[in-house]
């Protein structure tokens, strides 16, 4: 594991200071977590992009999926 250092306003030191506390976890075990998540909602997002640019080049034909109405019925509520 490597440390790392960066700036950071008082304001928000203070408001991660009180979530730190409140939750007793440290700063750093915090801030990973965090970033931990952003990372894996960029990927997400990156997932989705691909997808819809997939779309875009291969739109989806008139009838294309007409053989799987019938699969599934869905109740309603």
């Amino acid at each position: 594991m490597q440390t790392i250092e960066f700036t950071i306003d008082e304001t928000l030191l203070a408001k991660l200071d009180q979530i730190t506390s409140k939750l007793s976890v440290t700063r750093a075990a915090f801030i990973q977590q965090l970033l931990e998540a952003a990372l894996q909602q960029q990927e997400v997002l990156a997932q989705e992009r691909r997808h819809a640019e997939g779309y875009a080049r291969h739109p989806v034909q008139p009838g294309e999926f007409d053989g799987w109405e019938n699969v599934r019925v869905w109740e309603q509520p």
